[in-house]
């Protein structure tokens, strides 16, 4: 496993388990823990996985194209037939 791959787990583990607390223990510091957690998440845990998995893909794959509409097209005429 790589190093942002540990870093996202733990961090989504950290946001988790503060979201959790600030559920179920009762502290003047609850909602703070859960805003903190939420923004964790949302701030620091999805740019990391998304950059973790996005890093080695090519951009161009995922892009419709004529050059991709052509592909399409050329594979629907041949599974009709």
């Amino acid at each position: 496993m790589t190093t942002v791959k540990y870093i996202t787990l733990i961090l989504f583990i950290a946001s988790v388990g503060s979201i959790l607390c600030g559920y179920f223990l009762e502290s003047e510091y609850s909602q703070k823990f859960i805003g903190f957690g939420v923004a964790a998440l949302f701030l620091l845990v999805f740019p990391l996985f998304s950059y973790y998995r996005w890093k080695d893909k090519d951009i161009k794959d995922y892009m419709i194209t004529k050059e991709s509409l052509d592909k399409m097209r050329e594979n629907q005429r041949k599974n009709k037939i």
